[in-house]
């Protein structure tokens, strides 16, 4: 990892600040010489979330070293005939990835998706130099108990059904709390796509906001299911992911036995009681209904808020 202080320069920009870090890369706060903010977004030299360390307890604090307990890295998923296997990834890796990723972020453009300023070289590896977003994760809102909104679901849905019709970012991948921003002014931008890399069977995402492992639109419904959830309950429905037959071809009586035992939760309202029944069934629809897709969740989203 290109470890930084505030101060030092990386290419034409000035770190001002460590903002936080994923699975496979760190982000610092930077100026660059007009004084205009960016995050500059940098590899580590091997990735994977379950190799990061935790600190003991839940905290806001941030290092490069270790993130609190509640966070949820991504993680590379590889893909093989008999099913998936979850590894790290080492420093070339990573880096081709990032390159991806500024590749996908150039020709993906949405107001609710981070924008690329410019990728470049620092001693031979890439830096992603990105919108600098004011704001707070969805995931320091949960921790700090702040009143939550269905409107900014409903944005990221339509959002992702534009990127869908129009770009070459069909879904997102890597929905959770940690890689969506709420803005003061109320409205979201989403980070960190999930990068893929189809000729080596190779996506990082999150087994517990992906659970079955998807590289589709469906994804992100999951994704969206598991945070309102979340949200609702405190806890997440799923404990021991991914699904065991992830990633392979279905049908048998056993996977099909198997999904069906893997899919069963706590209904939401057995664990808050003041859950409206018309959101616990957004949620079952979006973690187990197959079909149940972006423009089903808008709809019901809509209709829910309506009522409100």
């Amino acid at each position: 990892m290109i470890r930084l202080e505030a101060g030092e320069h990386l290419g034409t920009y000035r770190v001002t600040e460590f903002l936080g870090r994923g699975g496979f890369a760190c982000v610092y706060a930077a100026e660059d010489q007009k004084g205009h903010k960016v995050a500059l977004k940098v590899g580590d030299l091997a990735g994977g979330g379950r190799y990061i360390t935790r600190c003991l307890e839940v905290t806001s604090r941030r290092s490069p070293d270790w993130i609190s307990p509640d966070e949820t890295p991504g993680e590379a998923v590889f893909f093989r005939g008999d099913g998936v296997r979850i590894d790290f990834l080492d420093l070339h890796e990573i880096d081709e990835l990032m390159r991806q990723e500024a590749r996908l972020l150039a020709r993906a453009k949405s107001q609710n998706l981070v924008r690329l300023r410019e990728v470049f070289e620092h001693e031979g590896r890439p830096v992603l130099a990105l919108d600098h977003v004011r704001g707070k994760t969805l995931r320091e809102k949960i921790r700090a108990l702040e009143g939550i909104r269905l409107n900014w679901f409903l944005s990221i849905v339509r959002a992702l059904e534009r990127l869908g019709r129009t770009g070459p970012m069909n879904y997102h991948g890597d929905l959770k709390p940690e890689n969506i921003l709420v803005k003061p002014s109320g409205s979201v931008v989403m980070i960190d796509p999930a990068l893929r890399d189809p000729e080596r069977g190779l996506i990082t995402t999150t087994p517990h906001y992906n659970p079955l492992l998807l590289q589709s639109p469906k994804a992100d419904v999951m994704g969206i299911g598991v945070m309102l959830y979340e949200i609702l309950t405190g806890t997440l429905p799923f404990d021991d992911v991914p699904w065991q037959y992830a990633g392979r071809e279905q049908g048998g009586e056993v996977e099909r036995l198997s999904l069906s035992y893997f899919l069963s939760y706590a209904p939401p309202r057995e664990l808050n009681p003041n859950t409206p029944e018309a959101l616990a069934q957004i949620v079952y629809r979006c973690l187990t209904v197959p079909e149940y897709g972006l423009a089903e969740l808008e709809r019901d989203l809509v209709a829910f808020l309506r009522k409100q």
